[in-house]
């Protein structure tokens, strides 16, 4: 039994995900060991299992050493060409633990405080307006490619503006992003995968290092002047300490977004009772898009590894053993969620464990869901007949991430006075970026609203 895929990545089924899986994986226990991911790993498949070992210091965050290193031979040239790439993901904040971790939060939590991220919404919401103009003027006769034109555009133009970046090459950033999470999200990366994420990486610290030698490269009150004055008092390290933080700030801001902002819109748009109650009630959004990322997380699983003998559930693990807490699973499980294989928009959900939990929770959590929030609110406004081409989307074949590699839409006859009104709405903040639309002309659950009030929603 495949572990996490199905082979059909391509087919309209694999929209199912690997739920049925997951449940089948529940009912044989909080923990089971497969040899099928990274050459053998625990996995943890219960809400509970999963909380717990997120928020458990024996199970470290440091874990990149034999993932990057594992396909070279000591010695090696290869071996010594990799040390570029593992470097860089070792110092990043996803992948330390204390005292490093701590310390290097601290100095980027500022920018992600909530004044910072309510500060940014002006830019997000002329932002999402002119994506959505750019989108109706050039696909008004034909479908539109909702992925390529919009999810993988806004995430990476507001990162870099919360970075305070004055200029970055979109098609540079969004191929050096592509690379990585194709390296990431692969339990065995494959040789030509390696290389390209080998050669991103060393392409985005070169990037970064021109970047903060030119102080007029960035703005004054972005995370990259916070992360200079940081080095310059001694808080972090210079050199590859700080290009880890500038170059994963960058790429992880803007992967798992896109991908949830691709699968929001599909998975609303296959539901229309929810889609709709939306549109007549626009203060549901704030929970519905909490109950979408709970139902299908855009990240399926993370990883730790045991830096001392314990035990989990009865079972011993060994130091360096490696376990997978399966957040997906995690979000579909019936002894924390009620009726966990339907959308309730009104389920008191409240933070699902698609951000982590513990030390480690995603420091641009809040960010995401207003992307998020934002984004639906606008897309159902403006566009309420809006559809899906049928059966023309084309899922990702990964079993870290679930997104949509394509996602082909149906925009409905222009509305004048929706336009308008849109366009006045957004006209003062728009970012003034070209036209980012790229989108190639390419064609081809049930829902419930009782509210879910277990205790553990509380």
């Amino acid at each position: 039994m495949s572990i996490v895929r199905n082979v059909e990545s391509r087919h309209p089924a694999r929209a199912a995900g690997p739920y049925a899986t997951y449940a089948q994986l529940r009912g044989r226990g909080p923990i089971l060991w497969t040899t099928e991911l990274f050459g053998g790993a625990w996995l943890l498949t219960t809400h509970e299992a999963v909380q717990a070992a997120l928020r458990d210091s024996r199970l470290s965050a440091q874990r990149t050493g034999g993932w990057v290193m594992r396909n070279s031979t000591r010695g090696s040239e290869r071996r010594r060409e990799l040390v570029a790439l593992q470097r860089l993901f070792a110092r990043a904040m996803l992948f330390v633990d204390k005292p490093s971790h701590p310390r290097l939060r601290q100095v980027m939590q500022a920018g992600f405080r909530p004044s910072a991220i309510e500060a940014l919404k002006p830019f997000v919401v002329g932002s999402v307006e002119q994506l959505l103009d750019d989108m109706e003027r050039t696909h008004s006769d034909r479908p539109c490619d909702f992925i390529e034109c919009f999810a993988r555009v806004l995430p990476a133009r507001i990162i870099a503006r919360l970075l305070g970046l004055r200029g970055v090459s979109a098609t540079e950033f969004l191929a050096w992003s592509s690379d990585l999470a194709a390296f990431i999200g692969a339990s065995l990366p494959d040789e030509d995968q390696t290389e390209r994420a080998l050669r991103s990486i060393v392409e985005m610290g070169k990037y970064f290092e021109r970047v903060l030698r030119d102080e007029s490269s960035f703005s004054q009150d972005g995370i990259l002047r916070m992360l200079m004055q940081a080095q310059k008092s001694g808080q972090i390290e210079k050199g590859p300490e700080l290009l880890a933080q500038c170059a994963m700030l960058l790429f992880a801001g803007h992967e798992t977004t896109r991908h949830f902002l691709g699968t929001s819109i599909y998975w609303l748009l296959r539901n229309r009772a929810v889609w709709d109650a939306i549109r007549v009630d626009p203060t549901l959004v704030k929970g519905a898009v909490r109950e979408l990322l709970r139902w299908d997380s855009p990240v399926q699983y993370t990883g730790r590894r045991a830096n001392c003998d314990l035990e989990l559930y009865g079972t011993k693990i060994r130091r360096g053993d490696l376990v997978l807490p399966l957040i997906g699973a995690a979000n579909r499980d019936p002894a924390e969620y009620v009726g966990p294989d339907a959308i309730q928009i009104d389920r008191r959900v409240g933070i699902p464990l698609s951000f982590g939990s513990g030390p480690h929770v995603c420091i641009g959590a809040s960010l995401t869901l207003m992307e998020a929030e934002v984004a639906i609110s606008a897309i159902v406004r403006r566009w309420p007949d809006l559809d899906v081409v049928p059966e023309s989307e084309d899922w990702i074949d990964s079993p870290l991430y679930r997104g949509l590699a394509s996602l082909p839409l149906k925009l409905p006859p222009p509305a004048r006075a929706t336009r308008a009104t849109n366009a006045a709405q957004g006209q003062s903040m728009h970012s003034g970026a070209p036209n980012e639309c790229c989108c190639p002309h390419r064609y081809g659950g049930q829902v419930q609203t009782s509210v879910d009030r277990r205790r553990s929603d509380q």
